[in-house]
């Protein structure tokens, strides 16, 4: 709208319009004389001097619903764009069929195998740019682009990698058939496709945090001299719809305080999600503005294609403008879904104004009226602008049509997100809408388009990756580099008994085992610990001095604790991540450097410690998304268990992180009791993912109980990485015995037990340390599994079954855990043996330790009770033996369930 009614009707409350005016009219003088530039800095000093005198100052953190770059500003494309066109036609084409034959052609079992046209149909202009113009691959030194693909698009990736020569007709046709090992993933998923996707974006809001941690992970590389990664992007595409996941705007404060410019998101505003509008009664890109213009990001808005432009430079009256701001979402979407004399009718008949814009085009160049991302010279522009921005991560809005190109079968309809399969006569308008060289004969076939090698086409697609130094999506599987771990009498310290009088606790043993690799000199620079805010609760308050906390500002303060030896030290080369109370930012690093052998061809060693209970149970999905990218290192879920943080209470209290870690194919989970377990699974680790570079990750719960350590007993390594080793066994010449078995710190209660069992009833106990109740369950079966499958051959035995069968008497395991982490194993003790169970079903509560062991009843007494109640069921002792031990020990009877109370 112009200034001079801007300062009239626009502004009822204006008392002086003259006054106004003038000031408008000096302001728009500066803009033509002088430049925008001078324009803002004029404006900023006003404001600045406004604030001064205490004026309460209007904030808006949005702008026009307009483009931010105007026409005359753009960077002109310097590709073919025919050949663009024709090039995104066939790939819309053989991602359409692709789609429609895996739920048409292919026999079905009564469901469908499902798929996503519409998605990638509405950002296949921007996808284009990107490859064809931005994106540079790995050149196995410099690392190459890191692309979080908007994973619903998938199809259309893999339409361009057939286009390209990387995927055949074969491999499309197994679209979501990936049994055989032949097939295509449904979403990015690298552990089912570990040669292409570089990262899992479903579960959608996962994409963008841990894009965030990657991108500042490049410049902590930069930072230490690891990796040259300063001309490295992070290409985050992202849905308007997935916005609303939290996590997607969780952590977009942390990339502007940290000036992630290496970062780039791109939201496609198609203004719906799965099941419609995504702010009907709104607008979602004024919403996003706000949300990360507020945070400190550049943001670059794209609405509007090139055919608006001579509209926008004819509305003198800034109607247009003011008709494009007060449209909702929801009557966008009804404009794209209906017709051009729909939208003159219905859009630009609102005002006069408007309707006079546009008297002189016909219904059929109004509804071609298109919107920013479907115009690829706009789109590379906004993308030109993002790559060059220094300073700040940037945001680009792009508004586009969800299902553009597939017309009535889904164009703008709340129904298109679900639409996997189309008519004849839908397939025919896409042939004939983007002139896909298939006859009408062929039609009901879906046939693959790929036009010769020698075609114009081809050439410029190959042309144009072999510029860009080859093809993307691609992932490295292993890294280059080779390393040899550190023998495990490195860590000595560790392994030797604690001398007389002396107690540490597992968390202490970790922080040893840890700063002896730190002296490392080839992996030391590689380790990456990664906190938040729980340093000094796991005694690791030292290395802030030793190796510093990354910071790319360094330290501009002079800290509180600087006169003590262990001050906290931020410096620009830190070595140590805190990432603050923040779990999920904390697992996103994790992942970063987890997965940094094959993102950036440099191994590093991630270590991450948290409270236990706020590890899995908090960060589950993102877990989940860990074995999916096949990442490598150490989470150590710190005063685990659930009577071990005796002050703390409920929420606290961890007693289900190792069913939960379980769940996970390529995590191995250990509850140590003692520090030279400690040191032996770590080291066993480092062996596996460090110097093997095989694709498993380890989690670790610690203790804070300080008590004395026995030491390694030579010879029991490889049994306490199988999970189980006789660690005490009982007193001979008693005429009864029996096996207890026990893990972290509950084992100790075991003992105790063993000690009440002899003295009191005259019963040898063995003791037997089970590191890990998840590793002897998949040793178990996975030899049942092999017994299923080869009935006559000699059957395997379990790791259980061989440490057992040798022992006699009924078998007790106690844990700090529910009873399920230890059930697990019930089937693969020796046949006839009576098992009993002992956990921590329920939830926690703050008392002190033995309190809680007692409430939990699992505690010394509660397990010699069990000991003598299966004694009994076998007949070997009267029952009476049970009861005595109730009244002995002072044990409730009658006390209600924990898993109740």
């Amino acid at each position: 709208m112009s200034d001079a009614q801007q300062a009239g009707g626009q502004w009822p409350h204006d008392t002086d319009s003259q006054e106004t005016r003038e000031w408008l009219d000096a302001l728009s003088a500066v803009i033509e004389s002088e430049g925008k530039e001078r324009a803002h800095f004029l404006l900023e000093g006003l404001l600045e001097h406004a604030r001064q005198h205490s004026i309460d100052l209007p904030f808006s953190a949005s702008t026009g619903y307009v483009n931010t770059i105007e026409s005359e500003q753009e960077a002109f494309c310097p590709g073919n764009i025919a050949l663009e066109k024709r090039l995104r036609a066939f790939m819309r084409w053989n991602a359409m069929a692709m789609v429609v034959r895996a739920n048409r052609l292919n026999p079905s079992d009564g469901g469908d195998l499902g798929g996503h046209i519409g998605s990638f149909a509405s950002l296949a202009s921007m996808l284009g740019a990107g490859f064809n113009h931005f994106w540079h691959a790995d050149d196995g030194e410099h690392g190459g682009d890191l692309l979080y693909i908007q994973g619903h698009s998938a199809p259309g990736i893999y339409a361009r990698a057939f286009l390209e020569g990387r995927l055949t007709e074969e491999q499309l046709d197994n679209f979501r058939q990936e049994v055989d090992g032949n097939g295509l993933s449904s979403y990015p998923h690298p552990k089912l496709m570990p040669g292409f996707w570089q990262f899992p974006t479903v579960s959608m809001g996962l994409g963008p945090l841990m894009a965030i941690y990657q991108a500042r992970f490049l410049k902590y590389l930069h930072a230490r001299g690891i990796a040259n990664t300063e001309n490295r992007k992070v290409w985050v595409f992202l849905g308007d719809g997935e916005m609303d996941e939290v996590e997607s705007l969780g952590a977009i404060s942390m990339a502007s305080r940290e000036k992630l410019d290496n970062l780039i998101f791109v939201i496609n505003c198609n203004l719906q999600r799965l099941d419609g509008p995504v702010r009907g009664n709104g607008k979602i890109v004024q919403e996003l503005e706000g949300e990360f213009r507020g945070s400190g990001w550049n943001v670059i808005k794209l609405l509007w294609g090139s055919n608006w432009d001579p509209l926008l430079a004819r509305d003198k009256s800034g109607k247009l403008r003011q008709l494009m701001m007060e449209t909702l979402d929801g009557d966008y979407q009804a404009f794209k879904a209906n017709d051009g004399a729909f939208v003159r009718k219905h859009f630009f008949g609102k005002y006069p104004e408007t309707l006079k814009l546009v008297e002189h085009m016909t219904d059929a160049e109004i509804w071609a009226l298109r919107r920013g991302g479907h115009d690829p010279q706009k789109v590379y522009a906004a993308f030109h602008a993002a790559h060059h921005h220094k300073g700040q991560p940037t945001v680009l809005l792009i508004k586009t049509v969800k299902g553009y190109g597939m017309g009535k079968a889904g164009e703008g309809k709340n129904t298109v997100h679900q639409t996997k399969k189309l008519t004849d006569d839908d397939v025919r308008y896409m042939r004939d809408r983007f002139n896909i060289p298939v006859p009408d004969s062929e039609l009901a076939n879906i046939p693959y388009y790929k036009p010769a090698d020698d075609t114009p086409e081809m050439q410029y697609l190959q042309a144009r990756r072999k510029a860009l130094g080859g093809y993307l999506p691609k992932r490295r599987p292993q890294a280059d580099e080779q390393f040899t771990v550190p023998s495990l009498d490195t860590f000595k310290a560790v392994l030797e008994p604690t001398a007389e009088g002396r107690e540490i606790s597992t968390t202490q043993a970790f922080v040893r085992f840890l700063t002896q690799l730190l002296r490392d000199q080839a992996l030391g620079p590689r380790v990456v610990p990664i906190l938040v805010d729980e340093a000094r609760t796991f005694g690791m308050e030292g290395l802030f001095r030793q190796i510093g906390i990354y910071n790319p500002a360094g330290q501009n303060y002079t800290p509180v604790d600087r006169d003590q030896v262990m001050y906290y030290k931020e410096q620009t080369d830190g070595q140590i991540l805190q990432e603050g109370i923040n779990e999920a930012g904390g697992m996103s690093s994790w992942i970063a450097a987890a997965t940094s052998y094959s993102t950036n061809n440099r191994i590093m060693i991630p270590f991450y410690v948290y409270y236990s209970m706020f590890g899995f149970q908090r960060v589950g999905d993102l877990a989940w998304a860990a074995g999916d990218m096949q990442a490598r290192g150490f989470l150590l879920g710190g005063t685990s268990g659930r009577t071990t943080l005796n002050g703390e209470g409920l929420q606290h209290e961890d007693g289900h992180s190792h069913i939960l870690a379980g769940t996970i194919p390529n995590c191995v989970s250990y509850d140590p009791t003692f520090a030279h377990e400690v040191a032996v699974i770590m080291q066993h680790g480092l062996k596996r993912m460090v110097e093997k570079q095989e694709n498993v990750f380890y989690y670790l719960t610690l203790l804070n109980e300080n008590y004395a350590m026995p030491g390694l007993q030579p010879g029991t390594e490889e049994q306490i990485i199988k999970g189980m080793y006789l660690c005490k066994p009982g007193a001979e010449g008693l005429p009864q015995r029996v096996q207890l078995l026990g893990s972290g710190t509950i084992l100790r209660e075991s003992m105790a037990a063993q000690a009440l069992l002899a003295q009191d009833w005259g019963i040898a106990a063995d003791v037997w340390s089970c590191p890990s109740f998840n590793e002897l369950a998949r040793d178990g079966q996975d030899a049942d599994r092999w017994n299923l499958l080869h009935p006559t051959e000699t059957p395997r035995k379990s790791f259980v079954q061989q440490q057992l069968e040798n022992t006699s008497g009924p078998v007790i395991a106690s844990t700090d855990y529910m009873k399920n982490y230890a059930e697990q194993i019930r089937s693969f003790v020796p046949a006839g043996r009576n098992y009993r169970v002992l956990g921590t079903d329920g939830f926690g509560r703050s008392d002190f330790r033995n309190r809680l062991r007692e409430h939990f009843e699992i505690d010394r007494h509660y397990i010699v009770l069990a000991t003598l109640k299966a004694l009994a069921d076998e007949g070997k002792i009267p029952a009476s033996k049970a009861a005595e031990a109730i009244a002995r020990y002072g044990i409730q009877a009658d006390k209600i369930n924990p898993l109740y109370a």
